[in-house]
C-alpha cells in the first residue's frame, strides 16, 4: 500500500513591491503636494499658488541645465567643479558683449556655446589633466582658483556695476491663470532641448559611448584604446558649454555682475545632491524639485529667503541619503 505524499502548502502570493526609485519619486511628489497645500492655506489665493508653481517649473529647467555640467564632470572626472558658477557668469558677460554688438540675446548661443566649450577644453588640458592622479584636494583648489580668477577678471574688465540684457518683445503670457514672461518660457524650452541633446549625445554617439566607458572604468577604457585624457578634455568642455548655455538663456531676466554665478553654483550643488552625483536624469528631476521648493518656500515663509528651504532639503538629503534621492546605492 503506497502512501501518498502530502501536497506542499502553497504560499499566498506576495503583493508586488514598489521599486526604490518609484517609492522615492512618489514620496517627493507627495511632499511637493503637501507643500503646495500649505502654501495655498498660507496665501489663500489659488492664482498666487499657480504663479509660484509655473515659475518654479520654468526656473527648475534652468537649474537642471546648470547642474548638467556639474554632474557630467563629476560622473567622468570625479572632480567637484567649483568653477561651474563662474562659467555661468562668464557666459552672461559674453552674452552682454554680443548684445552690445547688436546681436539678439538668444542668437548669442551660437557664439557663446562654442567659446565656452573651448575655454573648458583649455582649462582641463592646461590645469587639470596634469593633476588628475594627484590628491582630490589639489583638483578642488584648482577649480576654486579658476572661479576666483574668472570673477576678478570680470570685475577688472567690466567693473562692479550691475548690467542687464533686454529681450525684444519680452511680454507676459498667461499660463493657467499665471503670467509668465516670454524670456522665461524660451529659457525653459531651450534648457529642455539642450538637456535632451546632451542625453542623446551620451547615449547615441561614439564619443558619448567613450565618455560613458571612461566614467564606468577608466583603466578598462584605456585597455581598449580610448584616450582617457582626450575624453577628460571633451567632458570638461561639454560641462562648461552646458553652464555657458544656461548663462545665455537666463541673461534677459538676470542681473549681470561678476559674482552672478555664485547663486547658480550653490543651487547646482543642491540639484546634483538631490539627483545623485553623476546621474544625468536625476539632474533634470532634481532641478525641477529645487525650482518648485524655492517658489513654494517663498509663499510659506515670506519673511525668509526662499533658499532657506532649499538648503534645509540639501542638509536632510546629505544625512539620510548621501547617494542622492535619485542616486543608486553602490
Amino acid at each position: 500500500m503506497s502512501v501518498q505524499a502530502p501536497a506542499e502548502a502553497t504560499a499566498p502570493p506576495r503583493a508586488p513591491r514598489l521599486s526604490g526609485n518609484l517609492r522615492v519619486i512618489l514620496v517627493t511628489i507627495g511632499a511637493l503636494v503637501l507643500a503646495a497645500l500649505v502654501a495655498l492655506a498660507r496665501t489663500g489665493s489659488p492664482v498666487v499658488l499657480t504663479q509660484a508653481l509655473v515659475t518654479g517649473i520654468l526656473t527648475g529647467g534652468i537649474y537642471s541645465l546648470v547642474a548638467m555640467g556639474l554632474t557630467l564632470i563629476y560622473g567622468v572626472l570625479h572632480i567637484i567643479n567649483f568653477a561651474n558658477g563662474a562659467m555661468v557668469a562668464l557666459a552672461l558677460y559674453l552674452t552682454l558683449v554680443c548684445v552690445d554688438a547688436g546681436m539678439h540675446p538668444y542668437v548669442a548661443l551660437v557664439i557663446v556655446m562654442p567659446a565656452m566649450f573651448c575655454i573648458g577644453a583649455l582649462l582641463q588640458a592646461g590645469l587639470l589633466n596634469p593633476v588628475m592622479r594627484a590628491p582630490i584636494q589639489i583638483q578642488l583648489l584648482i577649480t576654486i582658483g579658476v572661479a576666483l580668477a574668472v570673477e576678478n577678471i570680470l570685475l577688472l574688465v567690466f567693473g562692479p556695476n550691475p548690467r542687464s540684457v533686454t529681450l525684444p518683445g519680452n511680454v507676459g503670457v498667461p499660463i493657467l491663470g499665471a503670467t509668465v514672461e516670454l524670456s522665461r518660457i524660451y529659457a525653459f524650452v531651450g534648457a529642455l532641448i539642450l538637456v535632451a541633446g546632451f542625453a542623446l549625445l551620451l547615449q547615441r554617439t561614439r564619443i558619448g559611448t567613450e565618455i560613458r566607458a571612461v566614467a564606468a572604468n577608466p583603466a578598462g577604457a584605456r585597455l581598449v584604446g580610448i584616450n582617457t585624457r582626450t575624453i577628460y578634455i571633451v567632458t570638461f568642455a561639454l560641462g562648461s558649454m552646458a553652464s555657458g548655455a544656461a548663462g545665455v538663456l537666463v541673461s534677459p531676466f538676470s542681473t549681470i555682475e561678476p559674482t552672478a554665478g555664485t547663486i547658480f553654483n550653490l543651487t547646482a550643488f543642491v540639484v546634483v545632491v538631490l539627483g545623485g552625483m553623476g546621474n544625468i536624469p536625476g539632474a533634470l528631476v532634481g532641478g525641477l524639485v529645487v525650482g518648485l521648493t524655492e517658489q513654494l518656500a517663498g509663499l510659506i515663509f515670506p519673511d525668509q529667503s526662499p533658499l532657506l528651504a532649499v538648503f534645509i532639503v540639501f542638509i536632510v538629503v546629505l544625512f539620510l541619503r548621501p547617494k542622492g534621492v535619485f542616486g543608486r546605492s553602490s
